[in-house]
């Protein structure tokens, strides 16, 4: 295997699926799966009305607003406030949680990972920032505008909601060049 392996992720190819619980549709920008069952998803969710989230019992899960502001997630336990775009957020899928929208529908981004097969992680790329992301599988998306970066120096363009996919044999180097991006990590475990 080649130290890094990269494929674009056209939204031509992404596919919607409909929510656990029947009450929307995710835009999977990319998923793995075997014949045990979904190792992991990444993909872009539009939350039109307040409801109750889908069970993910075994799975970790991070989100981040990317359009629209005012979501607040009520838990047993309190609150998950993801008012704020482009700050992820992380709790456990089995936790029951009812959105709420307090300025209207908005747009996230989710990662979900089974814990007991893998670690997931999500961070934001912004022009001039740098991440070292370790061995395993990253999608690069662009959430918005036009960006830019740059993967142990070769230069990437993507344009609004186009993604990468990176294989990576070895630790390697993201910079972000222009505009902002999101970083999902998938390490297996």
């Amino acid at each position: 295997m080649t130290p890094v392996l990269v494929t674009p992720l056209d939204p031509d190819q992404y596919l919607t699926t409909p929510w656990k619980n029947g009450g929307g549709v995710t835009v999977d920008i990319a998923v793995a799966s075997d014949a045990a069952g979904e190792i992991w998803r990444f993909g872009r969710t539009p939350i039109v009305a307040a409801g109750a989230f889908s069970d993910y019992a075994g799975f970790d899960r991070i989100q981040v607003l990317v359009a629209g502001s005012g979501l607040v997630l009520k838990t047993p336990g309190g609150e998950i406030d993801v008012r704020e775009p482009f700050r992820p957020v992380r709790f456990a899928g089995e936790i029951p949680i009812v959105s709420r929208l307090e300025a209207g529908p908005v747009e996230v981004v989710n990662l979900i990972g089974d814990r007991a097969r893998v670690r997931i992680d999500l961070k934001v790329l912004d022009a001039g920032s740098t991440r070292r992301v370790e061995p395993g599988t990253h999608i690069v998306y662009n959430p918005l505008g036009r960006s830019s970066l740059e993967i142990d120096g070769a230069r990437h363009l993507l344009a609004v909601d186009h993604a990468l996919r990176i294989e990576a044999a070895t630790s390697t180097v993201l910079v972000g060049k222009s505009g902002c991006l999101l970083v999902a990590s998938i390490v297996s475990i």
